[in-house]
């Protein structure tokens, strides 16, 4: 793909808790062939360090998020291929205002968060752009672009609900990090990729990552069928 006919999704990882959410979906985001461009806010590398272990550092942002995408839900190391060679991804500090997609006329084909925290909600719902992540954010809601926020928080109070429903009527998919058990999950994986598969879903790329419905009682009980990648609708 060249530089001009390059058109990537931006995902941004904020500080909830649910660094997993963010592996699935930049795993499934890769395996559809899609162009990446990762912005990591400064407070999700605390957490992703407590929940893998993992430091990611700017100077080595390949080698760590290679190692990030490689492990399981579970913290287990090795459980996937982590970043192939030929993986278009590109890394913006969370710092750097002046990056690409901090302009409406840097060409991207939307911009999803997972997972979003409350703050960063707040953030956006408010135009407040403290950050690189924030900015994307309300670039991709005044281009009108598909935005794709995976709130990862419970309960949630008055005002995060209205700052949800402010986004919601800008446009954005506000889509909780809600796992469901009608697909038939037996391992914390499937929990997570369903969830992944679901932001996934709102954005149109299409994925394996979880059983659709089919409209039959105790299907999460039946042998798993392919499903080719196409697209869900619910």
């Amino acid at each position: 793909m060249t530089e001009r006919n390059r058109t990537p999704w931006v995902v941004g990882v904020s500080g909830a808790s649910g660094t997993p959410y963010a592996a699935a979906v930049l795993r499934g985001l890769l395996a559809a062939g899609e162009s990446v461009d990762l912005v990591v806010s400064r407070a999700s590398r605390l957490t992703l360090l407590d929940e893998t272990g993992i430091a990611f550092r700017d100077a080595h942002w390949r080698e760590d998020l290679a190692e990030w995408l490689a492990r399981g839900a579970d913290g287990k190391p090795g459980t996937f291929e982590g970043l192939t060679a030929g993986a278009d991804v590109r890394y913006w500090g969370a710092g750097d205002l002046a990056a690409g997609p901090s302009s409406g006329s840097y060409p991207v084909k939307g911009m999803l968060i997972v997972p979003a925290s409350t703050a960063c909600v707040a953030g956006v719902a408010l135009g407040l752009s403290k950050d690189l992540l924030q900015r994307v954010a309300s670039v991709t809601l005044k281009e009108r672009r598909r935005l794709v926020v995976a709130v990862r928080e419970t309960p949630l109070n008055g005002q995060t609900l209205k700052h949800l429903v402010a986004l919601d009527e800008a446009g954005a998919v506000v889509l909780p990090a809600s796992p469901a058990f009608y697909a038939g999950a037996t391992h914390i994986q499937d929990l997570v990729d369903f969830v992944a598969g679901r932001v996934l879903d709102a954005a149109g790329v299409p994925h394996r990552l979880y059983r659709r419905w089919e409209g039959e009682l105790g299907g999460s009980r039946a042998p798993q069928r392919s499903n080719g990648g196409e697209q869900a609708g619910d």
